[in-house]
Parts: structure tokens; C-alpha cells; sequence
């Protein structure tokens, strides 16, 4: 449900925009802002699990998402839908942070791949679901119900997590990181603003920005000083969790972006409405939920660096592919091509998590999987942005802001500058998740006897 909620307003998003009257910066909000909420807790959240227990935490993220869900489907403005999101990031990151961690608590070393792989299965699939629900909903009714569908769903979990989960592993007493914390939610906070604040080269953004670097260094320095720190850098020593999460960093800046594109592409330059371009996206989300578990237990068998690379050559050469986009591009081509992504993300995920999280002390898996969780989630956040500061190299953000709002009917040539724009933001993706290759093949060989 956390993961379905990232993803299942973006091909509404049009139709959210014309109906709040609002404009393409709030949009931006509605979708990052959630993210930016759940990932900046994420680490904090992890050592809080840790330290008081870890279902707790996973039911208090059920009721505080579906409250939260109730209100985003109630809201009459682009700043009230933007702040209820900011709640709801609230609970996806209770929910988020405990879920693999209580799968890493219940499965031994052995079979870990294949407990992770389901798991993965299930936050895959609402997360690239989300984009086929969000435009038959969008089709069917309204786009309100895009969250009110939550409610009945986060009810039921609610209690069935109360009734069903216990902890298995005890808790560790430490001191929370207070400071640590807050320099990393004001770091991520300042570059996600100065990458979404109107032109992104302006004075202003440049400062945000700059200052952004400057609280996460800081934030650095702090985190190795402190004896409890809210982000365990000495996880990073280990090999294995290093190299995943660059790998999965990376990909995820690069990867985010796409169905957000996609549907730019597919709405505004192709003129689908917002449930046949949902529809689209179904052959990517019927892949991820077969390839899945499938990678996830070959990561037991095999080493998962070399599936989590084959995973990520075939985002590659999928995501090369969409940059040759053109207004007449068979709708097969582009079918073949999102299955392609599909495959590619199924094959890198649970391999990689399998990969991470198997390295790590029992101990420390609830901050282990907030690190990991923050890292892919960070990059998340500003993969929108950072695409739409790339478009706007090609074509001004207004322009840019106006056409996505409908404001304006494009002219042809208009058309074609807003293809290439999409093309140019698409070209750098391609290139991005090809760098990430080259950590996943760097993480060596996995350590089968971690203590467990």
C-alpha cells in the first residue's frame, strides 16, 4: 500500500492539476513530497525500531497512512493535497522501514533471498501497479479516489498486523540521534525545494542547494563522532552493503523517472487519457510480479551480483530505447519496451536487497534496512526534479509548467521541443544506469555465514 502510493497519482497528475488549479510545482510536491517525508525518516525510524520494537512501529504506520489517506481524497487545494501527503509519507515510512527488517527477522541465512523476494514481490508490484489503478481510477471516477481506495485496505491491516505480528528479536537500549537526524532531513529538504522551486538557475536554487551539501556534509561529520549515531556508518565497511546501495542509488535516480516521462509522453504528445495510458504500463507490472521471487531465489543459488547486473543491462538498454521516442512510435514498441523495465527491475531488487541485508548483524538490520531503504528512496526523491531540470534545458520550465497543466494547446513545433525535452532528460537516465553496472559487479562475493 506505502509503495502503491508513490507511484498511483503520477498518471492522474494532469487531471489533479486541472482540477485544483494549481500548478506544476505543487504537482511536483504531490508526488516527491510524499517521498521526501518517508525517506527522511527513514533512518531515524530504523534505530527507533531497534530500540522499542519494530511491529509497533509497522501497525502505528497503518493507522497513521490510512487517517492520512482519508484527508489527501478530501483536500480542496494543491497546498492542503501537498501537506496531507507529507502526513501520509509519515506512515509509509513506519511501514516501510520495519517490513523487510521483520522478513529478515523470520527467515534464516539460507533462505532469506526467497523471503526477501516476496517481499519485494509485494512492494514491486504497488509500486508499478499503481500506475494501471491510477488511471482506471482516474478513468472511472475521480482522481480522490486514488486515495480513498486506501482506507478500507489500511483499516483491515491495521488490524490484522495488531493480531497477527509479534517481534522476534529483542531490543537494544541506545540514545537517539537527535541532531543527526535533523541535519539530514534539512539536507534533503533544501536540495529537493532548490530543485523544485520555479527556474532551476536561479540564484536561489543555487544557494538551497549548495546549502543542501553543507548540512548532509555536516551531517557526515556528526554521524562518525556520536557513539549512537541515527546512520550507522560503519555498515558501510561492509563490502557487500556499500556496493548495493551505490548500485541501487543510482539505478533508482535514474529509473524513478521514467514513468513519470512516460506519461508525459503518452498524454500529452500521443493524447491518451489517463486510463488507457495506465493500462500501458500493465505488461511492466505483470513481469516485475513473476521475475520477483523467481530473482529473489536464484540470489540463493547464484551470486546475486551477477543477476542484480544482468537486472540492470536490461534497464539500460530498455531506457536507451525510450530516448528514440517519436510522435509515431508503434504503442507495441513501447509495450515491449516498459515489459523490458519490468524485467529489468525484477531481476535487480530483491538480488541486491538479498545482497545487503544478508551482510549485516541482526542487530542492526532495522538501521540497516533504513539506510538502505533512505539510500534508493533519497534517490527517488530527486529523480523527478532532477528530469525536469534537464527538460527544462531544452524547453523553459514555464513552457514546460503550462503545457503539463493544459494551459496551453501546444503548437507543433511546440510539440516537437517538448519531445526533445523528454528525449534529453531520458538520454541521461540511460547513461546513469549503465554507471551502476559497475558497482554491482564490484561487491564481491556474499558471506554466507553471517550471524543470523
Amino acid at each position: 500500500m506505502s509503495s502503491l502510493d508513490g507511484s498511483i497519482v503520477i498518471v492522474g497528475l494532469p487531471s489533479i492539476l486541472r482540477e485544483l488549479d494549481t500548478t506544476l510545482v505543487y504537482g511536483v510536491w504531490v508526488i516527491a513530497g510524499y517521498t521526501l517525508v518517508s525517506t527522511i525518516l527513514l533512518v531515524a525510524l530504523g534505530r527507533v525500531a531497534d530500540m522499542f520494537g519494530r511491529v509497533r512501529l509497522y501497525n502505528l504506520g497503518f493507522a497513521v497512512f490510512t487517517i492520512a489517506s482519508a484527508l489527501c481524497g478530501l483536500s480542496q487545494s494543491g497546498s492542503q493535497l501537498v501537506a496531507f501527503r507529507l502526513v501520509q509519507g509519515i506512515g509509509a515510512a513506519l511501514l516501510t522501514v520495519n517490513a523487510v527488517a521483520l522478513v529478515a527477522d523470520a527467515f534464516p541465512m539460507s533462505e532469506l533471498g526467497l523471503g526477501i523476494g516476496v517481499s519485494f514481490m509485494a512492494w514491486n508490484v504497488g509500486a508499478i501497479a499503481g500506475y494501471t489503478i491510477g488511471g482506471l481510477i482516474v478513468g472511472l471516477a475521480s482522481w480522490r479516489f486514488l486515495f480513498f481506495i486506501n482506507v478500507p485496505i489500511g483499516i483491515f491491516g491495521t488490524v490484522w498486523a495488531h493480531v497477527r505480528l509479534r517481534d522476534v528479536y529483542h531490543v537494544i537500549s541506545e540514545k537517539f540521534d537527535h541532531l543527526g537526524t535533523i541535519l539530514y532531513s534539512s539536507a534533503l529538504t533544501l536540495v529537493l525545494v532548490a530543485l523544485t522551486i520555479e527556474s532551476g538557475s536561479s540564484s536561489l536554487n543555487f544557494g538551497l542547494l549548495i546549502a543542501g551539501f553543507f548540512a548532509l556534509l555536516l551531517f557526515v561529520v556528526v554521524e562518525k563522532r556520536i557513539p549512537h549515531p541515527a546512520l550507522d556508518l560503519s555498515l558501510f565497511k561492509i563490502r557487500q552493503f556499500s556496493a548495493g546501495n551505490v548500485a541501487s542509488f543510482v539505478n533508482a535516480l535514474a529509473y524513478s523517472s521514467l514513468p513519470f516521462i512516460v506519461t508525459l509522453y503518452l498524454q500529452l504528445v500521443r493524447h491518451m487519457d489517463p486510463l488507457t495510458t495506465g493500462l500501458m504500463f500493465a505488461p511492466m507490472e505483470v513481469v516485475v510480479a513473476i521475475v520477483g521471487p523467481l530473482s529473489g531465489r536464484l540470489s540463493d543459488r547464484y551470486a546475486a551480483r551477477i543477476i542484480s547486473s544482468v537486472g540492470l543491462a536490461f534497464n539500460t538498454v530498455a531506457i536507451f530505447w525510450f530516448s528514440t521516442l517519436e510522435e509515431n512510435t508503434s504503442f507495441v514498441a513501447i509495450i515491449a519496451g516498459l515489459a523490458c523495465i519490468g524485467l529489468g527491475r525484477g531481476l535487480f531488487a530483491s538480488p541486491n536487497a538479498s545482497s545487503i541485508m544478508g551482510q549485516v548483524p541482526a542487530g542492526k538490520r532495522g538501521v540497516a534496512n533504513g539506510v538502505r531503504t533512505t539510500v534508493s528512496s533519497t534517490a527517488s526523491v530527486v529523480s523527478v526534479p532532477v528530469s525536469l531540470t534537464f527538460m527544462s534545458l531544452a524547453m523553459p520550465y514555464s513552457k514546460l509548467s503550462q503545457i503539463t497543466q493544459g494551459i496551453v494547446t501546444p503548437t507543433l513545433e511546440e510539440t516537437g521541443a517538448f519531445l526533445s525535452a523528454l528525449r534529453y532528460a531520458i538520454h541521461i537516465s540511460a547513461f546513469l544506469v549503465l554507471l551502476a553496472i559497475v558497482p554491482s559487479l564490484l561487491r564481491g562475493k556474499a558471506n554466507n555465514n553471517s550471524n543470523h
